[in-house]
Parts: C-alpha cells; structure tokens; sequence
C-alpha cells in the first residue's frame, strides 16, 4: 500500500508557497534507468499530477479541472485558479501514490511546470515540487509547459521521431515549430494576436456558449451549415507562418450582429447560431492545416505533431490527417484526455530531460509567466 504524505511534509510544502527565488537547469550527463518521475502541472486552471516511468510507461495520472468553478465568470479568474490549486495538489499527489502502488520516497525525481502561465498558479506547483524534492534529496527539472504539450504524443505506440514540425494551438498559443531535438526548438510561426483557442472561447461566448468555447463550437458546427457564409481564412493571402485570429473574430461577431435581428423566432436564432459555429470552426481549420502545409514545405519534414487543447478538435485532426495523406506526411496527435494541460505531458518531459542528464540544481524557485520556447536549455 503506498505511504501518504506525512503531515510534516505537508506543513513544509504549504509553507514553501512563500517562498520563491532563482533556479537554472544544467546538463550533468547521468542516466539513470527506470526512473519514476512525479510530474506536477499547475500553470492554469487545472491541477494536474501524475508518475512515469521511462521503462513502464504511465504509472499514475490524476487531474482536477476548475472548469465548474471558472465558469460562472466566464473565464479564469487567477486568485481562484491559484487557491484551487494549494487546497487540490497535496491530495492529487497522495492519489497518484496510490494509483501506482508506490511510496513516496519510491520516487526517482520530480518534474514541475515553470512556465509560461499565470504567476500565483505556477509558484504553487513549483514550490510544492521543490519542497518534495528537498525533502526526498531528489532531482527537481523545471518544465516548459509548452514543451510538455510539445511531447505530449511521445506517450503513444505509435509516436513521432525527432526532427519533426510541430503545431502548437491552444488558448493562449498559435505556434508553429521546428522540433529539431530535445529543447531545440526553432519558431518558425506565432500569432499577431489573438491565439486560436482563445479566438474559439470569445466566440462561444458572443453566441451564448458555455466556458471553455472549444468544445461547444464544435458541437454546436455539427449542426451547422458551412456553406451560409464565407468568413475569412486569416494571414493565407501572405506569405509567411504568422497567424493573425482577431480579424476573423470581428467578422464573426459583425455576422452575428447583422444576422440576428432578421431571425423570426428561436428556432432561426438557433440555427444561426450553428451556422456561424460551422463557419467560424472552419475558418480557423482551413487557417491552421494550410499553414501547417506551408512550413512541411519549407522543412522538408514528414512528421507533424499537433498539440495543445485545440488538437482536441476533431475537424482539425481529420483535415490534418487527410492532408497528410494527400501531400506524404504523417500528422501526431496526443490522446484527447491529454490535449488539455496534464501532469502526465509535465512527467514525461521530465523523464526525457533527466535521462539526458538534466535537472535544477539551484535551491531555489523561480516562476516564468512569460517564457519563450526557444529560449530553454537543450540537454
């Protein structure tokens, strides 16, 4: 049966929440095998915690989401987002002992989210994953979030091989990268403005969707006709990789707009609704897959990994996938459950990291809010 957290670790992990200085990773070229990572994610609104092994694969993976508690104000509220996490991550991490059968002190070392997100929520869980580590004498390796979404599809059978283009879209990402190997990563493309994801969460909520849009949007599009109206396909009639989703998200609220007093009753109302939801959804598919062709044709590579929350999008999988077939390369995507922010994306990262011989080796802790992908140490 595995050991919970002792209450003495759980006063030292709580009270290491005010406390936060300087951290830096280093190669020190030490393998060790069959590690079992402990991966925290709390870069947003959800906590996640899991346990991999490099030898077994997925030992332990829970997660708690603050949809619920986020969407009665219709998007994340940080001082909720922060206090959620401390009342939740002592208790996931006990779970995740107990899913894998292990103690505590079975663990190999501990990987964290550093960054980027939101400050308050990325000093818990790096705070409490420092204060495992020091408490256990374990490795500690700061993850990049996007990094860990970046590998996510790693995880699978059938899984990618370095180099490798890589899509990452999500709420507050649009980027295409080179993934030439582990940490070395070259931006070839980012948005001008407004990512995609959250470009699907504004319009959700100017038709009157729940929080978070996504998945609303693409439920509602199957209702819809894509054909009523030909909303703009962004940043395709210029060269380059950069992406640009606010003019498409004015175009669709001016549609919404013009379109709504001419309804008759809530029945043509709802109609409207999924009409532009289909519309909208293909605009930013139609965007994000010729964009992405574009950079296949500039890298030369034969391998694409879509990641992040929007890769949870099933139009974007299939018209990726289908272009793939047509134009010779291979589109990656993680499991939908690991779209989303998750510890098992954060533990996997680690691991890679660690059997290449990196971790922190500063006592202290430093969160990042803002923290560009190319700017992180290869091992």
């Amino acid at each position: 049966m595995a050991q919970p957290l002792s209450s003495g670790l759980t006063r030292t992990v709580v009270g290491e929440l005010h406390s936060c200085c300087h951290w830096q990773l280093l190669g020190l070229k030490v393998t060790m095998p069959g590690m079992k990572v402990l991966g925290i994610e709390s870069s947003c609104d959800e906590t996640g915690i899991a346990i991999y092994d490099s030898e077994n694969g997925l030992l332990a993976d829970q997660l708690y989401s603050q949809i619920e508690l986020h969407g009665q104000y219709g998007g994340v509220v940080p001082e909720l987002a922060s206090r959620d996490h401390v009342r939740k991550i002592v208790p996931l991490i006990e779970q995740s002992c107990q899913e894998a059968g292990l103690q505590l002190s079975d663990i190999d070392a501990v990987a964290y989210t550093a960054g980027p997100g939101l400050i308050g929520a990325l000093l818990v869980g790096a705070c409490v994953g420092r204060s495992i580590a020091w408490a256990l004498d374990k490795p500690a390796i700061a993850v990049h979030h996007m990094e860990g979404h970046l590998l996510a599809p790693l995880m699978e059978k059938d899984k990618p091989e370095f180099p490798f283009l890589s899509l990452l879209v999500s709420g507050g990402h649009t980027l295409l990268v080179d993934v030439k190997g582990l940490g070395n990563y070259q931006i070839l493309g980012d948005t001008l403005d407004d990512a995609a994801g959250e470009a699907f969460d504004k319009t959700a909520k100017l038709l009157g969707l729940p929080y978070p849009g996504g998945r609303h949007i693409a439920a509602l599009a199957e209702q819809g006709d894509v054909h009523r109206f030909k909303f703009p396909r962004p940043m395709l009639n210029r060269p380059g990789l950069e992406f640009s989703f606010s003019g498409l998200k004015t175009f669709t609220r001016v549609t919404w707009e013009e379109q709504l007093p001419l309804c008759q009753n809530d029945s043509e109302m709802a109609q409207l609704k999924a009409d532009i939801a289909a519309c909208f959804q293909l605009a930013v598919v139609d965007t994000l897959s010729k964009k992405c062709l574009r950079a296949i044709k500039q890298t030369g590579h034969h391998s694409l990994v879509i990641a992040g929350g929007v890769s949870a999008n099933l139009a974007l999988r299939e018209q990726l996938t289908m272009m793939g077939q047509k134009h010779h390369f291979k589109s990656f995507f993680p499991k939908l459950k690991y779209c989303t922010d998750n510890g098992a994306m954060i533990a996997l990262a680690g691991a890679l990291r660690l059997q290449q011989g990196q971790h922190s080796v500063d006592e202290g802790i430093r969160a990042y809010p803002r923290w560009n992908l190319e700017q992180i140490e290869a091992p």
